[in-house]
């Protein structure tokens, strides 16, 4: 580690604290209908929408109508989606003559960028027309996101409201944050990313030849390495390379701003057409965290109490620095098996471990991009998470594995943690022995068992289907690594998928099994964690204030920041421990006995 590489990591999070009161601001107007200086230029448009698709803009919904209404429609947008895939042969922007997506990994990408998960179990560049990336992939960014920031919207509603059966409009929200916070940002940041070097065209790919010709082995139709007689590879001569064009910078602000995370390049946010510089590098952190930043000023200023607003903000922040901590530290150590013949002297591994990232971001960028992606539920990458070192590779799994309320995903974060908040209040009031209450409302059982159900559906659904595939065949015939690596992989799939996250241990191979599986775990981990967490915005909207009495535990302060913090990691841990025992810490241990995988 060193001063320059911490000094980057403390300057990206003072800009992060600077955006989140502006940003906080602008999105309390928005989604409580004040005017703002985007009006004159949007509010007409909004009106258009509403006529067309005969939306009632002053009509309100129950949760319950709520939840109808973005599950039609997210179903319906993922169908399109899925469609748009299989037919893309026939559709226009296609210059590459890209064939249609297999059914299976159609299914799996529809219900990707359906719930804002993004997972690529594919190569962008090689299979996907332009049509399919801006028509299908871009705009279930935007939509994705806007259903999450809506739902957020929704639960801060339920806490700020005292008897009322109503929660919002749906549509309203979701067409709001799409048009006043979604498009405007993305427009500005796409151009921002362009200025950089990130390509945004709609050229044929060119074909350049090589300085050196390259020997690479054959491959055979079945997709394996071709080998003689004698069991040698046979090799070709490659002499000419393919390098991919099309519109990047255009999904690449709303793939960061959204926290969705799918590039339209196989290597994301590493491949120098989508990342060219560090600055790039910077404004792709900062768009990812700005907005799950600015819900928690959002939360203080709509439910009356801005020191709780700050209080959630501290509760993540205090995670996100553990989390950067340790990467950081981790990556920077290295491999102590490549220490060298000072091994005696030193155990770090000399520049660190520099395997699967890019030499201009560096360890230091590279551990907080792993950190933040992950922190949020965007799953972005300018490193590839499999080559990290055993803890450092662990932390990305832990932030998705908390939930990833440490910010969060775009609307995601602000609901995910509120459950939490809901659990830690109600943990006080036992510890006291009175009735908890949260900004003045009781927490009763009702609201406890639908936080709970929350909590629970999201480690069911990752440790039954990761056991499930570390004894099935199908769950093995695509594993890059054998073991506690190989489990690691695994592990992380479905952690990624029913987190919504997206990012992947990048050793772990496409087959149907992981296709149907994977989005299988994508639409429980978005849907059906949405419906009780709708329920209980639905209960708190219904419930009178109660005056705060000398027994109230307050929510505003750093004991209720050290209790939420304590709550998410106890909960976390005996969850999950056992699975990182088998997995990346037995790793890290094996690899200090000098074995690796």
């Amino acid at each position: 580690m060193t001063l320059n590489g911490w000094l980057q990591i403390l300057f990206y999070f003072v800009v992060i604290v600077l955006v989140a009161k502006p940003m906080g601001v602008f999105m309390t107007k928005v989604f409580s209908r004040e005017r703002t200086w985007l009006d004159p230029v949007v509010r007409p448009v909004e009106r258009v929408l509403y006529k067309l698709t005969r939306v009632d803009e002053e009509r309100e919904m129950r949760w319950t109508e709520y939840s109808i209404a973005m599950l039609l429609f997210s179903g319906v947008s993922m169908l399109v989606l899925y469609l748009l895939e299989r037919t893309q042969q026939w559709l226009p922007l296609n210059p590459q003559k890209f064939a249609a997506i297999p059914q299976d990994l159609a299914f799996n990408t529809a219900a990707s960028f359906t719930t804002n998960t993004n997972w690529q179990f594919y190569t962008g560049e090689q299979v996907m027309s332009y049509l399919t990336q801006m028509a299908g992939l871009a705009f279930h960014n935007f939509a994705s996101a806007a259903v999450g920031m809506a739902l957020a919207v929704a639960f801060i509603r339920g806490i700020a409201r005292r008897e009322k059966d109503t929660i919002g409009n749906f549509w309203v929200d979701m067409t709001r944050a799409t048009l006043w916070v979604l498009v405007p940002i993305s427009l500005v940041a796409a151009l921002a990313l362009v200025s950089q070097g990130v390509i945004q065209n709609f050229k044929p790919y060119d074909t350049v030849k090589l300085v050196e010709p390259q020997q690479i082995q054959k491959v055979g139709q079945d997709g394996k390495p071709v080998v003689d007689a004698s069991g040698k590879p046979v090799m070709d001569t490659v002499t000419e390379q393919t390098v991919a064009q099309g519109p990047i910078a255009s999904q690449e602000a709303i793939k960061e701003l959204g926290t969705n995370g799918g590039g339209f390049m196989n290597a994301n946010s590493a491949h120098p057409f989508e990342n060219p510089t560090p600055f790039s590098n910077f404004i792709e952190m900062v768009l990812i965290f700005c907005i799950p930043a600015g819900l928690t000023y959002t939360l203080g200023r709509m439910t009356g109490s801005q020191k709780h607003g700050w209080a959630v903000f501290a509760a993540m922040a205090v995670l996100f620095f553990a989390g950067v901590t340790t990467a950081y530290w981790a990556e920077s150590r290295g491999n102590p098996l490549l220490a060298g013949v000072e091994q005696h002297v030193s155990p770090l591994q000399p520049g660190g471990n520099m395997e699967g990232k890019e030499v201009r971001f560096g360890i230091a960028n590279s551990a907080l991009f792993a950190t933040v992606t992950t922190d949020a539920s965007c799953g972005a990458v300018n490193g590839m998470h499999d080559s990290y070192t055993p803890l450092g590779g662990m932390v990305p799994l832990v932030n998705i594995m908390l939930g990833e309320i440490v910010f969060g995903g775009v609307g995601a974060g602000m609901y995910g943690i509120l459950i939490f908040v809901v659990l830690s209040v109600f943990i006080a009031g036992l510890m006291v022995g009175r009735t908890p209450e949260y900004l003045g409302k009781k927490i009763e059982s009702y609201d406890v068992k639908m936080a709970m159900l929350y909590v629970l559906i999201f480690p069911l659904m990752i440790l039954v289907l990761a056991a499930a595939s570390a004894l099935l065949p199908q769950g093995l015939a695509t594993l890059n690594n054998n073991g506690p690596h190989g489990l690691s992989e695994i592990l992380y799939a479905f952690t990624s998928g029913t987190g919504n996250n997206g990012s992947a241990f990048a050793g772990l191979g496409p087959n149907r099994w992981y296709n149907l599986a994977m989005g299988f775990t994508m639409l429980v981990g978005r849907f059906l964690m949405i419906v009780p967490m709708l329920a209980v915005a639905g209960s708190l909207a219904k419930k009178k204030i109660v005056p705060p009495s000398p027994g109230t535990f307050p929510v505003t302060t750093p004991l209720f920041t050290v209790l939420l913090v304590s709550v998410i990691i106890i909960v976390g841990a005996l969850t999950f421990f056992p699975a990182l025992s088998l997995g990346p810490i037995l790793e890290h241990l094996l690899m200090h006995a000098g074995k690796t995988f």
